[in-house]
C-alpha cells in the first residue's frame, strides 16, 4: 500500500501528468510487487515562484516520495528507483533531475480498518 507523491515546479499539459503518475505506478508494480488495484499517488505543481530549484537542477526537477509499510528489501528498492528514472527518461526528464525519497513507518503506525496493519492481513508480501 504504497502512497506516492510527484512534486514538480512547473505546469506541465494533463496527459505528461497522467504519463508520471503512470510510470510511478508501473515502477511500483513491477518493483514492490503491490496488488494491481492498489494506486494511490497524488501529483503536485507548485508555482515556479514558490519552488526554488536545487543547485545543478533544472526546471524540469521532480520529487518523487513514498510513505510505504518496511519490509521491501534493497533490491526491491533499487528495482523501484531505476524504474522510475528509466520511464521518466523517456519522457525527457534527465536522472538528475529526479530525487525519490522512502519513508517506511512501523507497520503499528498505520491504522487500517480501525486496527494497526500489524494486526491486519494486509494480502500481499511485503517482503520482496
Amino acid at each position: 500500500m504504497p502512497i506516492a507523491k510527484i512534486e514538480v515546479c512547473r505546469a506541465r499539459p494533463p496527459e505528461q501528468v497522467a504519463a508520471m503518475i503512470e510510470a510511478v505506478y508501473q515502477a511500483q508494480l513491477e518493483a514492490l510487487k503491490v496488488p494491481t488495484d492498489d494506486k494511490q499517488i497524488r501529483y503536485i505543481e507548485h508555482k515556479p515562484e514558490h519552488c526554488p530549484i536545487p543547485p545543478g537542477k533544472t526546471g524540469n526537477y521532480t520529487f518523487v516520495e513514498f510513505l510505504l509499510f518496511p519490509g521491501r528489501s534493497l533490491e526491491a528498492k533499487r528495482r523501484l528507483y531505476q524504474g522510475i528514472v528509466q520511464r521518466f527518461g523517456a519522457m525527457g526528464i534527465q536522472a538528475s533531475d529526479i530525487l525519490i525519497v522512502l519513508h517506511e513507518p512501523p507497520l503499528e503506525n498505520w491504522g487500517i480498518r480501525g486496527l494497526p496493519a500489524s494486526e491486519v492481513d494486509l494480502g500481499f508480501n511485503l517482503h520482496v
